[in-house]
């Protein structure tokens, strides 16, 4: 036993590792529990008149954007008459300096009125309650402000007492406007102190402080004013927002531009109205018509709205104008400038239509038109007879027609493509130099793409009458072109640009103006008579061109005819075509050109048969010519002491049958002869011979006797009338060889009996 090793002892320790997780987490513990009431929020307590949209553990306190503290109890107010809730907020630490009786609270939910929407971002976070921080004792218990407090004086801009009669529409949170654009809005009203008036506060944002003046003038722009009576109805108002929710308009006047900034501790005169206000631009405007015009009545009218009225109507000396002082509103002032327009507005009916209808209901009104912004300013105009062209500014297109005539165009009338009204008429005037007049287009905005570069307008005002012996045609694009002039036009080609910001472009007289292409020609003639514009050119019956003007030359001794020739050009404008005036014929025996009794003259032509080189300037024949071009036949010389009635075209005529004609006529070489020259038809060349006679068979032959009586002789009437020659050729030995050409035969004054018992047989052509 004594062998067995002998243990060693050692002292049992007290510690254990198992130990160092309980004091870790204690010491965690601790942490956090001095944390937490490090951070522990100041409960207070909020009492609301009721607590509708408050939420416990939901609803929180916001201010400036940032949650500050949330609502954890809602309980009925135990110590009242039941009639309130008791909201417990645990506020953030950092707000307990600020939680004094000065400190406002209120709830904050969607609201709709008539100054507008508040409190729309509740739609999404839900409401809130919202806090003022304030100054004075410490406190914990608070009552909430049933609305929101008014926006503080603190608060950076102008802050304004404004005293008024009565507060009309004005609210919390009702605008207040400069020149139309809002610049405040009202904070609060109240009671003056001896209940006369109503104090209005005002704010305005910074940005606008410095246009309230010492003379600055305000007044109530709310809802719409009504005035009216027999002279007419003024209708005014500031903008929509004012009309629903009140409003408030300020400015200074004109004449009090210099007036020093504001003290703001002084109170403004809200006055009922505008016209109260006296704060408009005062402009003079001398009227030649100032009919139905009533001073305190009138309106100035811009596009149908009102911008100022008339002030006082001053009659001149002579009583044939008046010098009307108008008042304007401020938001005129720029444009009151050199090129403004005035004109009055009253009812009127014409062709083209019934315009200021509305002066009907109104009365008569003076309207204006602003000119350009940053021109000369002015305050002294003289107004338009009547109104000016459509403003170059309006939507859509504006383009300027020439032509020579203004036919029965006039202001209003309509502008067709294709039978559709595009646009309208809205000007006219004499060019610098007097010859062409200027026709103002509006194309409207929707259609001004029908019009480029490729465009022809024509004249449709009226009827176009045309006919002659073959039928009459009439045309008339619509009722209201007959009634009020209207023009028409086509566009060709497409994507042709325009070549100017305000195209020009020819007005022509008629489509079929529009569609003629050619060659312009001047014909002179000796008078005009019948012939005009549109009178035809014609070429064996063929139209080949027009009459576009008539004018007298400047020595005054012809007259001018420019026209076009639309057909085979290149052959009638050359040298050696000759121009002459068809005229209707009347005799006993012959009718001529009886279709221009009723179509009217026209203009025949017959080109040149050799190309001479181009010409565009002709003098018109004074009758037709009788022998255009080669003619063929046996050409033959009659002489005779004297030409009688003889004259180039009479018939000559054998056995009372014509078988030529005579081509002219000339003196002999002595003088003492007139040479007549004829020709006889190839087919009867053969019946003159050597021995045949030829006499004057013109007038009749007239024989008397006293036992054998009268006799009255005549070859045929219308030899009778115009004049002609007969021959007779003998039979057997006496008939001689044919006759050659350029042979010369006597011409007799009258023939013997034995001529007239001439009856040979002589085979003639076929």
């Amino acid at each position: 036993m004594s062998d067995m090793p002998t243990a060693k002892t050692r002292p049992a320790s007290n510690w254990s590792a198992i130990w160092i997780l309980p004091l870790i987490a204690l010491m965690i513990g601790g942490w956090l529990a001095w944390q937490a009431y490090r951070d522990a929020g100041v409960e207070i307590e909020v009492r609301f008149e009721t607590g509708e949209g408050i939420v416990a553990n939901k609803t929180e306190v916001i201010y400036k954007g940032m949650s500050v503290g949330k609502v954890t109890k809602l309980v009925l107010d135990a110590k009242g008459d039941n009639q309130g809730v008791i909201a417990t907020i645990e506020m953030n630490k950092a707000a307990d300096p600020h939680l004094t009786k000065g400190t406002r609270f209120w709830l904050v939910k969607p609201s709709v009125s008539l100054a507008g929407i508040s409190g729309l971002e509740t739609l999404v976070s839900g409401n809130y309650i919202a806090v003022s921080p304030g100054e004075g004792e410490r406190t914990k218990r608070f009552t909430a402000l049933k609305v929101a407090p008014p926006l503080a004086d603190t608060e950076p801009g102008l802050h304004l007492t404004l005293k008024a009669e009565r507060l009309g529409s004005l609210n919390r949170d009702s605008p207040v406007f400069y020149k139309q654009i809002q610049v405040g809005r009202v904070k609060s009203y109240r009671l003056s102190d001896d209940q006369s008036t109503v104090e209005v506060k005002v704010f305005i944002e910074p940005g606008y402080a410095s246009l309230v003046r010492k003379h600055t003038r305000f007044w109530n722009a709310s809802g719409i004013s009504i005035d009216a009576d027999l002279s007419g109805v003024k209708v005014r108002s500031e903008s929509l927002s004012s009309i629903v929710a009140g409003g408030i308009a300020f400015a200074t006047p004109e004449y009090r531009k210099d007036s020093p900034p504001t003290d703001p501790s002084l109170p403004f005169r809200l006055y009922e109205d505008f016209d109260a206000a006296q704060a408009g631009i005062r402009v003079k405007v001398k009227l030649s018509d100032y009919e139905g015009l009533q001073a305190g009545r009138t309106p100035v009218m811009y596009k149908g709205i009102q911008v100022g009225s008339l002030k006082a109507l001053k009659m001149e000396d002579n009583l044939a104008s008046a010098t009307a002082e108008l008042t304007l509103d401020p938001l005129a002032e720029d444009y009151l400038v050199d090129g403004t327009q005035f004109w009055v507005v009253k009812p009127s009916i014409s062709l083209a239509g019934i315009t200021g209808l509305e002066a009907l209901v109104k009365g008569n009104y003076i309207a204006i038109r602003p000119g350009e912004k940053g021109a000369k300013p002015q305050r002294e105009f003289e107004a338009r007879p009547k109104a000016p062209p459509l403003d170059l500014k309006a939507p859509g297109l504006h383009l300027v027609l020439f032509a020579d005539t203004l036919g029965s165009l006039e202001i209003g009338s309509p502008v067709m493509y294709r039978q559709v009204k595009v646009g309208s008429v809205q000007s006219y005037q004499f060019a610098r130099n007097s010859k062409r007049i200027l026709i103002g287009v509006h194309i409207e905005k929707e259609y001004e793409n029908l019009v480029n570069g490729s465009s022809r307008f024509w004249n449709v005002s009226g009827i176009t009458l045309t006919g002659g012996l073959s039928g009459i045609k009439i045309k008339s694009e619509s009722l209201q072109t007959l009634m009020a002039g209207g023009i028409a036009f086509d566009t060709p080609t497409p994507d042709v640009a325009l070549k100017r910001r305000i195209p020009r472009f020819r007005l022509l007289e008629s489509q079929e103006a529009v569609n003629r292409t050619g060659t312009l020609v001047t014909i002179r003639v000796d008078r005009a008579d019948g012939l005009k514009p549109g009178t035809p050119i014609r070429f064996r019956g063929l139209d080949v061109g027009s009459v576009e003007s008539v004018d007298l030359t400047k020595d005054l001794q012809a007259v001018l005819l420019r026209a076009r020739i639309t057909e085979a050009a290149d052959r009638i404008a050359r040298a050696g075509t000759q121009f002459w005036v068809v005229k209707p014929a009347l005799g006993l025996v012959r009718t001529e050109n009886l279709d221009t009794l009723i179509g009217g003259q026209y203009i025949e032509v017959q080109p040149a048969a050799k190309d001479k080189g181009p010409q565009r300037d002709f003098i018109a024949l004074g009758e037709a010519p009788e022998i255009v071009g080669e003619e063929v036949g046996l050409p033959l010389t009659l002489s005779a002491p004297r030409r009688g009635s003889i004259k180039p075209g009479v018939p000559v005529t054998y056995r009372e049958v014509a078988v030529g004609k005579v081509t002219g006529f000339e003196l002999g070489q002595t003088a003492d002869r007139v040479l007549i020259h004829i020709l006889i038809e190839p087919r009867y060349a053969a019946l003159v011979r050597g021995g045949s006679r030829f006499w004057n068979s013109s007038g009749f032959g007239f024989d008397w006797g006293l036992f054998k009586g009268a006799t009255v002789r005549t070859e045929s009437l219308q030899t009778l009338i115009d004049g002609g020659i007969a021959f007779a050729t003998p039979e057997g030995e006496q008939m001689g060889n044919p006759a050659r050409p350029q042979q010369t035969f006597a011409l007799f004054d009258k023939p013997e009996d034995a001529w007239l018992q001439w009856a040979p047989k002589i085979q003639i052509a076929k």
